[in-house]
């Protein structure tokens, strides 16, 4: 017989400790924070209240960023546009914080355990049916359960049934390294170029993290060190490169999707369990921190108040950040990769749209607050 808990806060995780989980992630977040503490800037001030948190000593602070094509830079600058400025911080140091703030406080964190679905989510003690790391059967029931179990996600189908979501493909992906040298500019470089999109950012002062848009079925170690450096610095004309040994190459592909539903009576979903963006704009993490923070403010008050209205209203706040944040990661996708079907119309079109971004304060000033982030509201 499977075991049952009935204790109030439960975690489970995939895989063995916090290290070894927090690893896997290798992109970064930029998390919008402004000059003054406020609903613009509760993501890093959330993650900055967090016992032991290394958001503002790990992280690092950019007010800008660089969009170039044409061969030429052109500034976007945040705090100078809109008085806000962005952190960037790697996911897995993020993960690591949040891991070890709640082993600290006690919490039943779970480790290696396996879902197989959640059952009675429209009855007031929902229940999560998994196996433990050592494979035996256990059965969680909880006041309400929060899938955040990423794009494969098994919550997901109790709530969504067989209708899932909005889905896009792209058809180009990113080949991503790191590498050992110092940062090759100051700020994250969005670059368009006849051969394609490339992304100059950092992960810390001694390491680079760098992409470059490819096929997506590419192998990773197809290329050597020599041609990845080629590609990278055609893809970023009059910009010299830092380069250095590199220890981590992967393909990322790129994918959309929104879930039809992202809650259904004791259960929602959160993350990449509800959407998926592209990377280009990073706002993976940042929808998924804003999901947990309108839901932790709707489930404070259905659990301590017994107020259902605000998780009523949750999934439409929800979704209307997520589809601007769809939007927002579209358009800065088509704008800065080359599709493999475009002709010369297109291509001198996209220029067309990249000069009336940076020639117009108020293109600027939109990209900025998208990139920075947008207010919680009061949901």
């Amino acid at each position: 017989m499977p075991s049952r808990d009935r204790r109030h806060v439960h975690t489970v995780l995939p895989l063995q400790g916090a290290d070894q989980f927090a690893e896997l992630l290798q992109p970064e977040v930029n998390l919008g924070v402004g000059d003054e503490l406020g609903d613009r800037d509760a993501r890093v001030d959330l993650l900055a209240q967090i016992d032991g948190s290394r958001v503002h000593t790990v992280g690092s602070k950019h007010e800008g960023i660089e969009l170039r094509f044409d061969g030429a830079g052109h500034r976007i600058d945040f705090a100078a546009l809109v008085g806000r400025s962005v952190w960037l911080y790697p996911q897995h140091e993020a993960l690591k914080d949040l891991i070890a703030a709640r082993l600290a406080a006690g919490q039943d964190l779970r480790f290696g355990v396996t879902v197989s679905g959640v059952e009675d989510i429209d009855t007031d003690r929902p229940r999560v049916i998994a196996t433990d790391a050592e494979g035996a059967a256990i059965t969680i029931e909880a006041d309400f359960v929060v899938g955040a179990d990423g794009s494969r996600s098994s919550i997901r189908t109790a709530i969504t049934g067989p209708h899932g979501g909005a889905f896009r493909e792209y058809p180009f992906a990113w080949f991503g390294i790191l590498c050992e040298a110092p940062p090759s500019a100051d700020e994250l470089i969005y670059s368009n170029s006849p051969d394609g999109f490339a992304l100059i950012s950092q992960r810390s002062p001694q390491v680079q993290r760098m992409y470059f848009q490819c096929d997506p079925n590419d192998d990773p170690n197809a290329l050597s060190e020599a041609e990845i450096w080629d590609t990278l610095q055609k893809r970023v004309p009059g910009h010299e490169l830092t380069e250095g040994p590199i220890f981590q190459r992967d393909v990322l592909r790129f994918r959309s999707f929104v879930a039809h539903e992202l809650r259904r009576g004791r259960a929602a979903i959160v993350g990449d369990a509800a959407h998926t963006v592209p990377p280009t704009g990073a706002k993976g993490m940042n929808l998924a921190v804003a999901d947990v923070i309108l839901l932790a403010r709707a489930l404070d008050a259905l659990l301590n108040s017994g107020d259902a209205t605000v998780i009523d209203g949750w999934a439409d706040a929800a979704r209307e950040r997520i589809w601007k944040a769809q939007h927002f990661s579209w358009w800065m996708t088509q704008m800065l990769h080359i599709n493999p079907t475009d002709s010369d119309f297109d291509r001198r079109r996209q220029l067309g749209e990249l000069r009336t971004i940076v020639d117009s304060e108020a293109g600027r000033a939109y990209l900025a607050e998208a990139y920075t982030g947008w207010p919680l509201g009061a949901v």
